[in-house]
């Protein structure tokens, strides 16, 4: 697979494609070769698995005031309610 197709493989993970891209990749789906076709599902896949798992190893516990701070942020920007 050329680099051009590997970067469309990376772009369909990161759910970042354009209509250009779109028809790009349905060429790639719908073409007449099987082994392109699963090469570059399996590009796709590997890289959605890489995104999780960096995902999972960056997360962070947020700081514990944070909820506090959002539902009184939210609380005042909420109309009173009518009684």
């Amino acid at each position: 697979m050329n680099e051009a197709r590997i970067d469309l493989a990376h772009a369909v993970a990161l759910g970042s494609i354009d209509d250009e891209e779109h028809t790009a990749v349905q060429e790639v789906l719908d073409g007449e070769d099987p082994a392109l076709r699963a090469e570059f599902m399996t590009e796709v896949k590997q890289t959605k698995e890489v995104l999780a798992a960096l995902a999972e190893a960056m997360a962070a516990q947020p700081p514990a005031a944070l909820r506090a701070r959002l539902l009184a942020a939210i609380a005042a920007e909420q109309p009173p309610v009518a009684s």
